[in-house]
C-alpha cells in the first residue's frame, strides 16, 4: 500500500496495490493492520455507497458533529470525483484550509478524512459510485453542512453554483464565517 501524507496533518492519500493479469486484477482495498500502521487506531462501524447519475453533482461540504463525528475512508469505485476535505478543528494552524484530490476507478486512490474535517465532492463524470467506510453511524441530529463555494475556503470547483446539481441542504448551507465549529481542539 502506497501512502502519501497531504498538506494538512491527518489527511492521507492511500493507493492499494492491484495485482493483475489477462483476466483483470485483484486488490485488497482495506486491511486494518496496514491502515492502522499509518492512520492510528480506527474502528469502522459502517460502509456506505453513494451514487450520482450526472457529472457536476456536488455533495458537501458535510460533517457530523460530536459525539457522532465521523472519520471517512473514501474511494471512487466507479467514475471520477474531485474530493475535498476542509480542516475545521478549532485551534488548528490549518483551520479553514482544504485539500482537493481526484479519486477515480482508474487511479485506485483512497482519501482518509479524519473527524474534524468538512468533506465534499464533485462528480467529474456521469454515473459515479463512491464507497466509503465511516467510524460512526449516521445521525440526522448531528448532520450539518457548510457552503461548498465559500470564497474564504476557496475550492476551485470544476462547476459554478449555477451549474452544480445540489441538494436543498447544500444550497442553504452557511459560509464558514457564519458557522461555529463543533470540533474542539485536542487540548479540550
Amino acid at each position: 500500500m502506497d501512502v502519501e501524507t497531504l498538506d494538512i496533518a491527518g489527511l492521507l492519500l492511500i493507493t492499494p496495490p492491484r495485482h493483475g493479469d489477462q483476466r483483470g486484477f485483484f486488490s485488497e482495498v482495506f486491511r486494518s493492520d496496514l491502515f492502522e500502521a499509518v492512520a492510528g487506531p480506527v474502528t469502522f462501524v459502517q460502509d456506505n455507497v453513494s451514487r450520482s447519475a450526472t457529472k457536476g453533482t456536488i455533495r458537501g461540504l458535510h460533517y457530523q458533529s460530536p459525539p457522532m463525528e465521523q472519520g471517512k475512508l473514501v474511494r471512487a469505485s466507479r467514475g471520477r470525483i474531485l474530493d475535498v476535505a476542509v480542516d475545521v478543528r478549532q485551534g488548528s494552524p490549518t483551520y479553514g484550509h482544504h485539500v482537493a484530490v481526484e479519486l477515480s476507478d482508474d487511479n485506485w486512490q483512497q482519501l482518509w478524512v479524519p473527524a474534524g474535517f468538512l468533506h465534499g465532492f464533485c462528480t467529474l463524470t456521469d454515473d459515479v459510485e463512491l464507497s466509503y467506510k465511516v467510524t460512526n453511524r449516521y445521525s440526522a441530529a448531528n448532520d450539518g453542512a457548510v457552503a461548498f463555494d465559500d470564497p474564504d475556503i476557496g475550492v476551485a470547483w470544476p462547476v459554478s453554483r449555477a451549474e452544480a446539481i445540489l441538494s436543498a441542504k447544500d444550497m442553504e448551507a452557511p459560509n464558514l464565517a457564519d458557522w461555529r465549529t463543533p470540533f474542539p481542539s485536542k487540548a479540550e
